[in-house]
């Protein structure tokens, strides 16, 4: 019987097996170092969507059985090797000092809500969190761990963020239904609440009666 998916063919022409298959895969994403997109794979090494799929289930697999030293990363459309985690104390040992960038306590806050909220403007996050966050907005930028997405069909046409691909990675996920659940309903609330105020005001010109809105404080990341 004919078959009708394709099969991957190797530079000269032959077919190529699977085991053959998972170690052209691991050659390429350890030369490479960094996240290769698997329609790239795919292309590489001539194989459909399905048969790259397959052949990453068996690099991955092959790795977690043996508790290798590396791991399969997959995130969004793309995938990397990286190291095992839990052997993260003895890589450390030996390279000490190790440099480190990590994201401070506000940037994670406001990284945190984009995560959980998006898409979502600046000044939701700024609702949510009760600072400016002019800072960290731009900091998660310029790490390209968010993006703007498009933007929001309000007064202003304020710009939507988005996590991107390098999130996920940053954080070993694959998507972001991995995320922890949690429950927004509260700040939810929060945020229509504060949309209908600032209509108020736009509509009238002014603040509107009763309570004053509270406006966030300035950016603890960035004082002034």
């Amino acid at each position: 019987m004919e078959k009708t998916e394709q099969t991957a063919m190797p530079l000269d022409g032959q077919k190529i097996d699977m085991q053959e298959r998972v170690g052209i895969v691991e050659a390429i994403l350890f030369v490479s170092g960094n996240a290769v997109e698997k329609k790239e794979l795919c292309r590489a090494m001539g194989l459909t969507e399905g048969e790259l799929e397959e052949t990453l289930d068996a690099l991955e697999s092959g790795y977690d059985f043996d508790r290798r030293g590396l791991r399969l990363l997959r995130f969004g459309a793309h995938v990397q090797l990286t190291t095992r985690p839990d052997y993260a104390p003895y890589v450390e040992k030996l390279l000490q000092p190790v440099q480190k960038q990590s994201l401070s306590q506000a940037v994670m806050e406001t990284l945190a809500v984009i995560a959980y909220r998006q898409p979502v403007t600046k000044a939701e996050v700024e609702q949510i969190r009760g600072v400016k966050c002019d800072y960290s907005v731009q900091s998660l930028v310029s790490k390209g761990l968010i993006e703007e997405v498009g933007r929001k069909e309000a007064l202003g046409r304020p710009i939507l963020y988005g996590t991107t691909d390098a999130f996920l990675r940053h954080f070993c996920i694959a998507s972001l239904s991995e995320l922890p659940e949690i429950d927004f309903s509260g700040l939810a609330a929060k945020l229509d609440a504060g949309a209908d105020a600032a209509h108020e005001e736009a509509v009238s010109g002014g603040m509107p009666a009763g309570k004053p809105m509270q406006q966030p404080t300035q950016d603890e990341e960035n004082p002034v």
